[in-house]
């Protein structure tokens, strides 16, 4: 089995500071053979936000995979946006960009979705970026779990403008599909979520689990601070959701979810 922690939008500048020490302590109690951060370590992609998020970072003795979201790209330095949007990311978080990680039991891949150009937030994808990924999980053992990170979502839930989906989602959920991608973790809209692929995507013997993170924000939209751990183990997922309890100054269990692979894709356990 492998312990997964699922974090999402830091946004270091907006971090309430009575939830640094707790959170850290909560991912050291899971103990997870991986952290996954779905983007947005910053508020404003200014090195003393960079350099805040590098120290929590360096505070989680546990390997990692990090993707970049859109709040990690300069916004009003417009030179370093059009010419060098990256570079404070991969100066101080990480400089691969599309991380990889895969042993005998799972496979987790990052992808890019961060762009400069794109205005209120969007994220996008191109065909090079998923045509890699396919690559690389095509091949695999089917046995191994195939999880992919974005920042932007390729689901939202009831109520969220599909606005905030990433940029050719539909293209990239065929190509990911096909070669039997289990899982999509992302952040960007700071509201936890569960689905299904199917709820959006007709793609004919394809059934994954969509997992949102919340943030660890102010910037909260109705919901506590949140972070997610996965517990994989084929045919078997549990998704915990783990919310700040102010009143203790401590996160806790607040939503549990059981999941199978059954010969039409993943299903919730009743």
């Amino acid at each position: 089995m492998r312990t997964i922690v699922h974090l999402s939008d830091l946004h270091f500048g907006r971090v309430d500071p009575r939830i640094v020490v707790p959170l850290i302590a909560a991912v050291k109690a899971t103990a997870p053979d991986l952290v996954a951060i779905s983007g947005d370590f910053t508020q404003r992609a200014r090195p003393r936000q960079f350099a805040e998020a590098r120290a929590f970072l360096d505070a989680l003795p546990f390997r990692q995979l990090v993707v970049p979201g859109n709040h990690d790209v300069p916004l009003y330095n417009v030179g370093a946006r059009l010419l060098a949007p990256f570079t404070l990311y991969r100066r101080y978080i990480a400089d691969e960009l599309e991380p990889v990680f895969v042993d005998d039991e799972i496979a987790v891949m990052g992808l890019n979705t961060a762009r400069a150009f794109v205005t209120k937030g969007g994220g996008r994808l191109d065909s090079v970026q998923v045509l890699r990924a396919v690559e690389r999980l095509r091949g695999l053992s089917p046995n191994i779990i195939k999880i992919i990170v974005t920042h932007h979502p390729f689901d939202v839930p009831a109520g969220v403008s599909p606005d905030h989906l990433v940029g050719r989602a539909a293209m990239a959920m065929g190509h990911l599909g096909a070669v039997g991608a289990d899982m999509f973790l992302a952040g960007h809209i700071h509201v936890s979520h569960v689905g299904h692929t199917t709820e959006r995507y007709r793609i004919e013997g394809h059934s994954a689990l969509v997992v949102q993170a919340g943030t660890m924000s102010t910037r909260g939209r109705g919901e506590l601070n949140t972070f997610n751990v996965l517990k994989v183990e084929r045919p078997h997922v549990t998704v915990e959701r783990h919310s700040w309890e102010p009143g203790r100054d401590a996160f806790a269990t607040s939503w549990r979810g059981e999941f199978e692979h059954t010969p039409s894709g993943w299903a919730e356990v009743a």
